[in-house]
């Protein structure tokens, strides 16, 4: 009875692992987020595929993904555009971090595009050492340096650095906050912000690969992180400001 028992548990192991793996193979031949390496590889290998980049063209001319297509989400002929695209045909959607990405998926989506696939962004793909192409209008921006950002962190007071970029709908939900703060605890902290589009290799040093994202200093030193939107008490519990 014993023995009959395990080998029912085991084939019901067996069972549940081959369908989560079915699952897995699944979810990715029909699209959905993936990660900077599979999104890279399923380009490459996939027939007539359709690599679309929804970031602002100032963005785009400041670096992409080879052949991606620039569609603007913010443009009045977003939608008019995305209706153009072949719908029987995998759509490969990125922008800097993966929120407008995101947004824009699910436009394709509701449109009857079946094979949308999301990569994390540029910031991610850039961390990752994959290939760039920059446009004609410009070099690529590199921003502050390393030793820029010690002497721009390094101060008598605590110094909150706010990572962002002004279509950045989390980061303007939490810009009010940090103003709050900042005004509130003005006699210990200076709250900074840097500009993510501007400051691409300053992102990759750091391994930041999404915004908002946060950190913390006290002379000099990081005390704390935090990537993502984050309400007032949270921060302030967590930060111990």
């Amino acid at each position: 009875m014993k023995k009959l028992f395990l080998k029912i548990n085991a084939l019901t192991m067996s069972l549940i692992l081959t369908l989560a793996i079915a699952s897995c193979q699944n979810s990715s031949s029909n699209g959905g987020k993936v990660s900077v390496d599979e999104f890279e590889k399923l380009l490459s290998t996939s027939k007539n595929a359709q690599l679309i980049d929804v970031r602002t063209p100032e963005e785009f001319e400041s670096g992409h993904l080879k052949d991606a297509i620039n569609i603007n989400i913010n443009s009045q002929d977003f939608d008019q555009k995305i209706n153009a695209l072949l719908k029987e045909k995998p759509v490969f959607v990125y922008c800097l971090s993966g929120g407008r990405s995101s947004r824009a998926a699910s436009t394709m989506r509701s449109k009857g595009i079946k094979r949308v696939y999301e990569m994390p962004g540029m910031i991610a793909w850039r961390n990752a050492g994959k290939p760039v192409e920059m446009g004609n209008a410009a070099p690529e921006k590199k921003g502050m340096t390393a030793d820029d950002y010690q002497k721009f962190v390094t101060d008598k007071k605590y110094v909150l650095v706010d990572f962002s970029a002004v279509w950045c709908m989390p980061c303007k939900k939490l810009a009010p906050i940090l103003d709050k703060i900042a005004s509130d605890k003005k006699d210990k902290l200076i709250v900074k912000k840097v500009d993510a589009d501007e400051n691409p290799e300053l992102l990759n040093q750091r391994g930041i690969d999404g915004i908002p994202y946060l950190e913390l200093y006290k002379d000099g030193k990081l005390v704390w992180k935090h990537q993502g939107f984050i309400d007032e008490q949270t921060l302030l519990n967590e930060s111990k400001l």
